[in-house]
């Protein structure tokens, strides 16, 4: 199982690197993509990701307006050995300079959806720590996950128009991340599992001398799992982003979340997130929401383009669908990404909180696994 990638000195382990470390299953690969206009008047989300041990990769692309419906274009195909070949029918992925520059290109195809884009980094490579989660005695998610924050340009076309994204407009992030994570099918037989609760809250911001970020998974008493924080400078011009981490990044001792919700749902209807640092100093950041991407549209608990689902040796899909008419409540609803305005008492930027809460979650007043907030 050789590939180009063989001819580097990159090995972690004595086999191929097409062959991972574990023999697990949910065994992923992800790279993943946002962007927003900082007028709020789009978003679009990217991710592709591999399944080695599925034989699994799959693809997704979608966009949103304001008062628009949601277009998604998905993908999916058998694993190449090849690790370099990341295309999926229309869809192609390619990194123009490692750490630097990315260009997705998706050529016209039946879903309406095509776009040529080019994601520049802004900041160095952020590595968060590591994320490791439990279920009962075994691992759910065990995953290494890096941030860059940068800018687009390039075009979208979808059933409703055409997007020109200036770079001087449109900002986003990159989310690069590996391990374990439970993904497509249910696995069958033994015991039947106890149901699984999740509380995760992501919240990268851009600020005119640089960004923020935190990071954020609780148990259903709101028991912190992981707390991370983090801010850093960004660069001018992407030639002069390291092709390594910087050392320019300032971790925070913790961080802390409050969040208030939509009456009758779990969306965020507006949040507080202190980041304290290893003085002591807290920094609070304000986040409005201006703009509602629902995260189905790329995979994420979809019923029917869930994310590491096996659909055959080529298949191509697409949908729209009116974020505003959707139930909040129901399962494939529940994960999403707002684009929010920022404030800190002093400067204003501009992000995105991403949210998923399900299952019971003590502070929020959440007792079963799909209530919604009180008034």
């Amino acid at each position: 199982m050789l590939n180009t990638l063989d001819d580097y000195p990159v090995h972690q382990t004595p086999e191929p690197v097409a062959v991972v470390a574990t023999s697990d299953r949910n065994a992923y690969d992800r790279t993943w993509f946002n962007g927003y206009a900082a007028d709020g008047s789009y978003y679009f989300g990217v991710g592709m990701a591999i399944y080695p041990n599925r034989g699994i990769l799959d693809c997704a692309f979608s966009v949103v307006l304001p008062g628009g419906r949601q277009h998604c274009f998905y993908g999916s195909r058998r694993a190449p050995v090849e690790r370099t070949e990341m295309c999926v029918g229309p869809f192609r992925l390619d990194i123009v300079e490692p750490m630097r520059r990315t260009r997705l290109v998706i050529d016209n195809n039946s879903s309406g959806i095509s776009c040529d884009l080019t994601f520049s980094a802004r900041t160095a490579a952020i590595e968060e720590a590591r994320q490791t989660l439990w279920h009962g005695g075994r691992k759910v998610m065990d995953a290494t996950r890096f941030d860059q924050f940068g800018r687009w340009s390039g075009v979208i076309r979808h059933p409703d128009g055409e997007i020109v994204v200036d770079e001087m407009l449109c900002i986003g992030t990159k989310d690069r991340s590996w391990g374990v994570r439970k993904v497509g099918e249910p696995e069958t037989g033994g015991a039947p599992g106890l149901p699984m609760a999740a509380f995760f809250l992501w919240a990268p911001i851009v600020w005119e001398d640089g960004i923020t970020h935190a990071i954020f998974f609780d148990g259903t008493g709101g028991e912190a799992l992981v707390r991370e924080g983090f801010a850093a400078p960004s660069y001018a011009a992407t030639a002069d982003i390291p092709a390594t981490e910087d050392g320019r990044v300032q971790r925070m001792a913790t961080a802390r979340h409050r969040v208030r919700y939509v009456p009758g749902t779990r969306l965020a209807k507006s949040a507080e997130i202190d980041l304290v640092g290893l003085d002591g100093t807290v920094r609070t950041l304000t986040l409005e929401p201006i703009l509602r991407f629902q995260m189905k549209g790329l995979g994420y608990g979809h019923p029917v383009w869930a994310q590491g689902m096996w659909k055959g040796e080529l298949a191509i899909g697409g949908e729209s669908f009116d974020p505003m008419a959707l139930d909040l409540l129901a399962p494939e609803n529940l994960h999403v990404q707002q684009v929010v305005r920022a404030h800190d008492g002093t400067r204003s930027g501009i992000g995105v909180l991403e949210q998923v809460v399900f299952g019971p979650y003590a502070p929020a007043g959440f007792v079963s696994y799909l209530d919604g907030a009180g008034s």
